[in-house]
């Protein structure tokens, strides 16, 4: 193999595989990522046997082959080298090492053979469907802060994605829960989703979507199956096994008959809940709310060091009411929030809270209380 490419493009294509690798491996091969020269392109790929991302990346190939050499390692070798730099890659002529050349540079890195690779690709894919960018990275983003870090609930450590049909028509609905809180978020369902198998995309497979969706204008082609889930934006494709389980019934948690409506300024309160949960221990995060008419007073007391209040003015005529909860997790979900004004719906002290933008159906967040 010989093929010689600008050094920004194969910088950027290794940026995008060499995360899949992980740091330690006791399989050899999966540390490595896969070059491929042949008709004009260098495709690169890395796998951890779960996921697999790949990348065609234009080249100047002057003798077409394949090889594999360690993931990491070329990574941080053309990180190094200057801008501009035109990067030749070779095999050695005993099939040993790899050459890599640039400038007055000159590196050597051991290779194992291209058919050692595994390829977790194969699989016939049921549904096809199309959707921008910045559509798909909506939904991760309204709900990828919920998804939990338990592995012994494997089945929550994911977003749950499926169709659902509404009175407003099908949607295409993401879900994510830990069991303290939960995040639901959708958009009109695009052609060919419809009918789709619920499908669970693993919390790593996740975060890797989400920096490949960096240019918003752009399409991802999304092909499903019950076990995997392939998506292709420009000229790279990601493939995932999905998490076989079962997602629980998330719409039992989801309260229809919280009649406590408060309306609150969402900047204004996300504010106070960081400053008063500046006082709060890492094992106590409660920041508890002291609802009534037209006002609200947040508190925090760590009997460690002392304690913070702060009052806000809100919109509220039900009785008065007293709830904790986790600071942090009030904070995430407030984030996510994209109006001027949130909207809390409450019960009693014990019964989950729903929460969103004021007027805005397609996100909804579920938060449970603690005590305080």
């Amino acid at each position: 193999m010989k093929v010689t490419l600008e050094r920004t493009d194969l910088l950027k294509s290794l940026t995008h595989v060499h995360r899949v690798v992980e740091r330690r491996n006791t399989i050899p091969i999966l540390s490595n990522v896969l070059l491929r020269a042949d008709g004009g392109q260098l495709l690169l790929k890395a796998t951890d046997l779960d996921l697999e991302i790949s990348e065609k990346v234009a080249a100047l190939v002057e003798q077409p082959g394949a090889t594999t050499v360690p993931a990491h390692m070329i990574y941080d070798i053309v990180r190094k080298l200057p801008e501009g730099a035109q990067v030749a890659l070779e095999t050695s002529s005993d099939n040993a090492t790899l050459e890599i050349r640039a400038g007055r540079s000159r590196f050597a890195l051991q290779m194992l053979p291209e058919t050692d690779f595994p390829d977790i690709t194969a699989g016939e894919f049921t549904h096809r469907f199309t959707l921008a960018s910045r559509e798909l990275r909506s939904l991760i983003d309204a709900t990828q802060f919920a998804i939990s870090t338990e592995e012994t609930r494997y089945y929550l450590n994911g977003i749950y994605m499926h169709s659902v049909a509404t009175d407003g028509g099908d949607r295409l609905r993401a879900v994510a829960t830990d069991g303290h809180r939960l995040a639901r978020a959708e958009i009109p369902a695009p052609n060919g989703s419809v009918g789709m198998p619920g499908i669970i995309v693993p919390r790593k497979t996740v975060g890797e979507i989400q920096k490949l969706l960096e240019a918003p204008d752009a399409e991802a082609a999304i092909e499903i199956s019950e076990t995997k889930i392939r998506i292709t934006t420009g000229d790279v494709i990601l493939t995932s096994k999905l998490i076989d389980g079962t997602f629980p019934d998330y719409g039992r948690v989801i309260p229809q008959n919280n009649d406590k409506e408060m309306l609150v300024e969402r900047d204004e309160f996300k504010a106070a809940v960081d400053r008063v949960s500046t006082i709060s221990s890492e094992r106590g995060r409660a920041v508890k709310l002291a609802i009534s008419e037209g006002r609200m007073i947040l508190t925090v007391v760590n009997p460690d060091s002392g304690s913070a209040t702060e009052e806000l003015a809100i919109d509220y005529d039900s009785d008065p009411l007293e709830i904790g909860f986790n600071s942090r997790y009030l904070l995430e979900i407030t984030g996510q929030l994209r109006g001027d004004t949130a909207c809390f719906r409450l019960a009693d002290a014990g019964a989950p809270t729903l929460i969103q933008d004021k007027g805005v159906e397609d996100a909804l967040y579920v938060l449970m209380p603690m005590r305080v």
